[in-house]
Parts: C-alpha cells; structure tokens; sequence
C-alpha cells in the first residue's frame, strides 16, 4: 500500500497506485491534522467574514450569505459548476486525478472534514472514476469545472465509470457501502479550487513521456544499426564535451543498446583506413544524415524536460493549492491564489513541444528508412515483395507524416493564451488542464508514429536478414514485436497490427534505464 498525507507522494508511488493496482492508505499522524484543521476552521470562522464559508464566491464574493445557507452554498456551488462539456476522460486519468487531490487535502491545510480524504480513498482502491468532462475549467481558481464534476460525484450525484460502464454515482457507492459525502463547512471550495486535474493528467503524461524517450532510444538505435551507422556520433568522447545532463544520459543509453552490435560500424576501421586516402569519392559516406547523427542532441533536450517537468509536478501534487488557505498551526487564514495552475501549464507545454520533436525525429528517421534515394541500401518503402505491384510501408508513412503535423500544430502552447472571464475577477488564468490534455494528445499520437516506425525497422531487418548480427538488446525488440506483428511481403490492412504494436509501446518497457 501507498500511504498518502505524510511523506513526498513520488512519480513511482503514483504509478504504483495508477498502473500496478496498489492502494492508498491515509497516514495516520497526518488525518489526525486533516481532523484538527477542520476543527480550527469551525471555531476560527465563527463570527468572521471568511471568504467561501459565508460569502459568495468570485465576484459575488461582496454578499454575505446567512447562516441557515451556508451548507447549501456549497451544495450550490458544486452543482453550478458541474458544466463539462467533449469527452468523458478515461478512467486512469480521472483516478490519477482523484490521487492528486487527495494528496492535496491530506496537506491539512484545506479545512474539510476527514469523510472527504476516507471517499476519495474509497473511489482510488475500488477503482470507481468519476464521469470528468475534459472540456471546462480554465485552471485559475484550479480546474473549478472538472473538479465539480468529482464533488458531484462525491454527494451522489452525477454517473461514474465501474467495471468498463457508466453507472449513476449513488448507486455504486450503495453497492460498494461508500458512505456519500455530507458538507460540514467548505467541502465543496476544497474540492473545486485546485489543480488536480491538470496534476493528475500531467503526471501521467510524465510517466508516458518517459517511456516514449526510452522507446525513441531503442528506435534510434536499431536504425543506425540497419544501416551500418558509425559509432563516434554517441561516444563518450564526443558527448562528454557538450556539458548537458541529457545529452550525456541518451548517449550513455545508445551505447547501453548497442553494445555487442555486430552492424554498428567504428570509424577507425573504414574511413581511417589508409587505402581511403587514395580517393577522390568515397563510397561511404563520411557523416549519417542527422536524424542518425544527432540523436544525443535531439533526444538530449527532451530528457532534461521531462525531468524538469516531473519535478515541478511532483511538486505540486504534494503542495496545497486551494483557497484560502487553513492554517491551523499559526492560527490564522490566507486568502491567495495558490490554485492558479501556470507551474503545470507552463512544464504542459514545455513536455508538449519537446515530445513533439521526438516524433518528429522519428519521422525524418522513417523517412530515411523508406526512400531508397536517401539510404541507397533498402528497397522503397521496405516493400519486400514486388516494386510496382506491392506497396510494403508507403501507406503507413501517410500516416505518420500526418499524426506528426497534427503534432506541430497542437504544439502552440496554452500557457500564453490567456482569456479573461468570471467577470474579469479572474483576469489572468492559465488553461492548464487544457494544457495538459493536449499534452496528453500529443504523446498517444507520438505513440503512434513509434509504432509505424518500429513496424518498418523490422522489416528492414528482414530484409537483410541480419538478426545474428542485432546486439542482444535490439534483438529482443525484434523477438518480441516478431510475435505480435509477423514479417510480411503481400498487401494487407495494417491498421490492427497499427493498434496492436502501439498499444505494446505504451504499455511496455524499453528496457532502458532513463535515470
């Protein structure tokens, strides 16, 4: 089990919780201050005009609202804002949301009562998702809209994904004997001002991205192996002198893949040798294109995003962000806007553009693969059947090319687009879960040309029928795909073996280590 309250919440124990089933459990010390702070709250807000417990909220926030109402202001307020619109997110992604505003409340500093962490807590372990419309909040008072939607849920009402359908709340939390949340003082403010939802998906793009980064390597490397790529373009040598961390690390990695190639030719040997000297035209050629030169300055920077942006996300799954701040231990309020979301909006598209590049690179090295003009050693497309009546990779390049530029174009970040609204109290917001899910579009189509690219490496492989000269790395890539996506030579749909191969990409290993 994962406990939740106390210690950092890393990458790792939320990718336990997401992927690997664990479950969550409440730290005692630290539900014990989640008790204490609600408390605080209850005798603290007496006869005081705190903002969200006896005010309206935003720029209504000059009324006061009488005590008889005050339970059923946040019971307005949930409801009000439960205004989703598009598509329902997936489940993983609405449970990744709920972990990461868990992890906000059990900071206790949010003034709710312990039924609201013990629910949440319930809904991770029976993986019940709230129904979360992606379409919504603009990430300044935190994702107000997507968050509704789980406070709905969290009362009752509103529909929930369980077991692969779509059931109303109330009657799974009957069936499962979740008890329903009850409004004490401010559950409902809690629950809606924050940036879980830009967290929760944000996190889960970092766990994505790293798989692509270490997929792209193992691609990178099988293409310079079936081309017979020299070494020096990844050596430690030429890497050491350019002093980033990244560079370094994806060149360390290239040279973990390929070690034991029997393809991977060294400089020294063939363009050193002194019966080249002779030449007027060399028949090899003296640099690879850059797409095969310049991976460890390519993939480099996308590396040193990635771990940027989990740093930053780690962050502030583990911070506070709602408003106004409880603090119990100083004994005092803080009206802020610590749920304004530009730290995850801003690494969003950071991760966004970098992993845009990362297809990018996948594609010119595609590209290379299947214009015989460019490698002068495989056929066109890798058809391994006859040129001019079979078609081997050509419709497949469509579709990257095309997924690519989708890419490019989803790559203009959110962090700048800005649009004031709620009559202009929220003037400056930062679109962060929008960022976040474009982010998250991005990597699955990402996914999507690594497949197209792997599915044509392997036929270039068979095609030079060099699977004893593979190092032992890239040749269990191939072993494993082989037993998915069989080598073919006639004309057949390739859509399904499309699917197959990019669903084995995002949810296997690369089996490289990226730390």
């Amino acid at each position: 089990m994962v406990p939740v309250g106390q210690s950092t919440l890393t990458l790792n124990d939320f990718s336990d919780i997401l992927f690997k089933g664990k479950k969550v459990v409440l730290d005692g010390p630290a539900l014990e201050k989640v008790a204490t702070n609600f408390s605080f709250l209850q005798k603290f807000s007496s006869n005081k005009l705190i903002y969200g417990i006896n005010t309206g909220f935003g720029p209504m926030a000059q009324y006061k609202v009488s005590e008889e109402n005050l339970l059923q202001l946040q019971y307005n307020l949930i409801r009000s804002h439960a205004s989703g619109s598009g598509n329902i997110m997936p489940a993983h992604l609405a449970k990744a949301l709920m972990i990461a505003r868990l992890s906000s409340l059990m900071q206790a500093f949010s003034g709710v009562h312990t039924d609201a962490v013990v629910v949440l807590k319930e809904l991770i372990n029976h993986d019940v998702a709230p129904c979360i419309y992606e379409h919504g909040g603009v990430g300044a008072s935190g994702d107000l809209v997507q968050l509704a939607h789980l406070a709905l849920v969290l009362i009752g009402e509103g529909e929930v994904l369980y077991e692969g359908a779509i059931h109303p709340a109330a009657d799974i939390f009957k069936k499962l004997h979740i008890k329903l949340l009850s409004i004490h003082v401010r559950e409902g403010l809690a629950i809606l001002n924050g940036t879980s939802a830009m967290t929760g998906v944000g996190m889960v793009n970092i766990i994505q991205a790293q798989k692509l980064l270490g997929w792209s390597a193992i691609l990178s490397a099988m293409t310079n192996e079936v081309v017979e790529a020299y070494d020096d373009h990844y050596s430690h040598g030429l890497n050491i002198v350019k002093h980033h961390k990244g560079q370094n690390a994806v060149a360390a990695i290239l040279r973990d893949i390929l070690g034991g190639s029997k393809m991977i030719r060294k400089r020294a040997e063939h363009l050193y040798h002194p019966g080249n000297i002779e030449k007027e035209v060399f028949e090899d050629k003296v640099q690879e294109y850059y797409s095969l030169r310049c991976v460890t300055q390519v993939l480099g920077p996308v590396y040193d995003t990635i771990y940027q942006a989990e740093n930053v996300l780690v962050n502030e799954l583990n911070s506070v962000n709602d408003n106004p701040v409880i603090d119990h231990v100083n004994e005092n309020i803080f009206h802020g806007g610590n749920f304004h979301g530009d730290y995850v909006s801003l690494e969003m598209d950071k991760l966004k553009i970098a992993v845009t590049k990362l297809s990018m690179l996948s594609e010119r090295q595609l590209n290379y693969l299947l214009n015989d003009k460019l490698n002068q050693k495989f056929p066109p497309f890798l058809n391994l059947g006859v040129l001019g009546f079979n078609f081997g990779m050509q419709g497949m390049q469509f579709t990257a090319t095309s997924t690519v530029a989708e890419n490019q174009t989803l790559s203009f970040p959110m962090y700048v687009h800005s649009i004031p609204n709620n009559n202009d109290n929220q003037d400056i917001v930062s679109m962060g879960c929008n960022a976040a899910l474009m982010t998250k579009r991005v990597i699955d189509n990402s996914f999507t040309v690594l497949a197209i690219q792997l599915m044509t490496v392997l036929q270039a492989v068979d095609y030079l029928g060099c699977q004893d000269k593979l190092a032992p790395k890239t040749l269990a890539v191939y072993d494993s795909v082989r037993k998915i996506f069989p080598a073919f030579i006639e004309d057949v749909p390739k859509y399904k073996d499309l699917e197959k191969i990019t669903h084995f990409l995002e949810t296997g290993n690369a089996g490289v280590s990226l730390q």
